[in-house]
């Protein structure tokens, strides 16, 4: 669901302005797959996208989709993720019990996949390793600073001294395999590349909980920022080094929806913005058991925020709308030779300032949603399985094509 404006930008902005669209991809481990499917039908609908920002999970998708090294990204991404899942563990079974279903109340035989559990003991290969498995730093974790990653020190043998407990960095060798880093980057490429797209992802400060945005048009994004943006330190994953005096943790402990920083980082243009959601927003029924709870709770942590800063915007821009109005009026009708001439020269030029650099239309917002795919557990974003893999991957494709039907028949509004 979303909303379409009917307001427009200035008939004086038809030429100067553009529209654009943006997709913003959630954090969310696993679940990120589902992002992968949304892509591939955004590209089978033939949808341009002019900007991807994420966090978490969702800035590797952004880098692999902006850096794709084929030309085709949604096949890299498609590509990466089936490589996460078949390097995951099958070391623990599945667990066959009953399970007692509440609604039709009796029990029911249930299969629980292990997949979450293999990841939580012996990690992802392609993407993670827990350091209980590295007991001594090796040659690559003192070396590994061809994208500028320096990784955080660890003394091995002095558990209670431990920060993190999962090293992420053999996220960095996969990525290699998608990412063209020269074509990651707007701001330093030298390079006439056609059809790069503007990349925005998020970290946080861990020294003063500030805002991170690693914008691709203002600087050079390397491994270590997308490292940083998917550090998320509750799940044990480390803060990096971004710059000197600057540690970089997960962007999802500020916001899991950057949104806002889209509309910071192009506040003229106008928008058609595209959420991609990978925490369920509605549920049918109360969660029946603690495990439920815990996954309900997670939901409500990491769902989209914005729509109150969507509303504000709309807000700011109605404003703005009228003081063009105002504006119009009294270049035809007020009397310089009453006003004083410094006065006059402030009116302009703040209203300049104003309108040149604000001022965009946010045109409609279409969030399509995951919806639980089986029930709810506590490590549902670490199920990095094959087979949810590839359902999550379904099911996006599945949700875009209905969405985007429904935005063709509806006109909807907040």
């Amino acid at each position: 669901m979303g909303f379409r404006a009917q307001e427009e930008s200035h008939s004086r902005h038809k030429e100067s302005r553009q529209t654009e669209n943006v997709l913003v991809l959630q954090g969310g481990g696993s679940l990120g797959a589902f992002a992968c499917g949304v892509f591939k039908a955004l590209v089978k609908k033939k949808i341009r996208i002019d900007i991807v920002a994420g966090t978490s999970i969702g800035a590797i998708n952004a880098a692999i989709i902006v850096g794709n090294k084929s030309g085709h990204p949604e096949n890299d991404l498609e590509e990466f993720w089936l490589e996460i899942a078949e390097s995951n563990y099958k070391i623990i079974p599945d667990i066959y019990l009953f399970d007692y279903d509440s609604h039709n109340q009796k029990y029911v035989p249930k299969q629980v996949s292990s997949a979450s559990a293999n990841a939580a003991m012996f990690g992802v290969p392609k993407m993670f390793i827990p350091i209980w498995l590295k007991l001594q730093p090796t040659e690559q974790d003192i070396s590994l600073d061809g994208q500028g990653y320096s990784k955080q020190p660890l003394d091995f043998a002095d558990p209670s001294k431990w920060t993190y407990l999962y090293d992420h960095s053999p996220l960095i060798k996969t990525l290699e395999k998608y990412i063209d880093y020269r074509k990651l980057n707007l701001a330093a490429s030298k390079e006439e590349l056609p059809e790069v797209l503007r990349l925005i992802i998020t970290s946080v400060d861990v020294m003063t909980s500030k805002p991170l945005i690693f914008d691709n048009t203002k600087m050079e994004i390397k491994a270590k920022h997308i490292l940083a943006s998917s550090g998320y330190p509750i799940y044990g994953f480390p803060w990096i080094k971004v710059e000197k005096g600057v540690y970089g943790w997960d962007g999802s402990l500020l916001s899991n929806t950057p949104v806002r920083e889209t509309l910071f980082a192009s506040p003229r243009n106008d928008k058609n913005i595209f959420i991609v959601e990978n925490y369920t927003r509605n549920i049918h029924r109360l969660p029946s058991n603690m495990a439920e709870v815990e996954s309900r709770a997670k939901d409500i942590l990491f769902c989209d925020k914005n729509m109150e800063n969507i509303k504000m915007s709309r807000l700011i821009t109605r404003q703005i709308q009228l003081i063009e109005r105002l504006y119009e009026v009294f270049e035809k009708l007020v009397d310089y030779s009453k006003l004083d001439a410094k006065e006059i020269e402030r009116i302009k030029k703040e209203y300049n300032i104003l309108i040149e650099n604000h001022g965009a239309v946010i045109k409609s917002v279409t969030r399509i949603v995951r919806t639980e795919l089986e029930s709810p557990s506590i490590l549902q974003n670490a199920d990095f399985s094959l087979k949810t893999t590839k359902e999550l991957i379904a099911q996006g494709e599945r949700k875009t094509f209905e969405e985007l039907a429904y935005c063709e028949n509806i006109k909807y509004q907040f």
